[in-house]
């Protein structure tokens, strides 16, 4: 069974806010840990779906706006004094139809377009962060359990980190779960 563009789009669009995305880092607990702060998780960091940056050409001092060919970027932001910090975590969910080469050669043509400087294009209610490229870019895969294992094996090879996802309707039922335990 492959993974089908409705669960793609779900988690995507899951992962876009704030609470999600601290859960899915949850299940990776080093990535957990560079949250500034816990307490005020929607003052430590900002999530970008389908991440754009400015890419500085120092030689001809240009600059040209690049789409990232990752699915969401979250940046860790100091809540305190509301600046960006050095750690980016680029999430790279598998998309449908996308083996372990596809997967992989996303994170490799980010690693490339990241390899100079850049700057975030932030979203609006962040405009005034400075954001400025990082020191470490820290990526994480987002596979879908459904599929082979080869992405699992190819991702485990190439010592990336990775979550195993089940399909959207996962995510409605945790979602379920969390309103009720909210409520009382």
């Amino acid at each position: 069974m492959s993974v089908q563009k409705s669960d793609y789009e779900a988690i995507l669009a899951e992962y876009s806010n704030h609470e999600a995305a601290i859960a899915l880092l949850k299940q990776y607990r080093p990535y957990l840990e560079m949250i500034p702060s816990l307490r005020r998780p929607d003052e430590s960091t900002i999530i970008i779906p389908l991440p754009i940056v400015r890419l500085r050409n120092t030689v001809a001092a240009t600059t040209q706006a690049t789409s990232l060919p990752c699915d969401a970027a979250i940046l860790m932001c100091d809540p305190e004094w509301k600046i960006k910090t050095g750690a980016e975590i680029l999430l790279f969910i598998q998309r449908p139809y996308e083996d372990f080469s596809d997967l992989l050669g996303r994170w490799r043509q980010t690693q490339v377009l990241l390899d100079q400087d850049y700057e975030w294009l932030m979203p609006l209610r962040h405009s005034h962060i400075l954001s400025e490229g990082a020191d470490t870019v820290y990526p994480l895969f987002v596979v879908f359990s459904e599929e082979s294992e080869r992405i699992q094996r190819g991702l485990i090879g190439a010592e990336l980190p990775f979550v195993i996802q089940t399909s959207s309707s996962f995510i409605d039922e945790e979602r379920d779960e969390e309103r009720l335990t909210s409520e009382h």
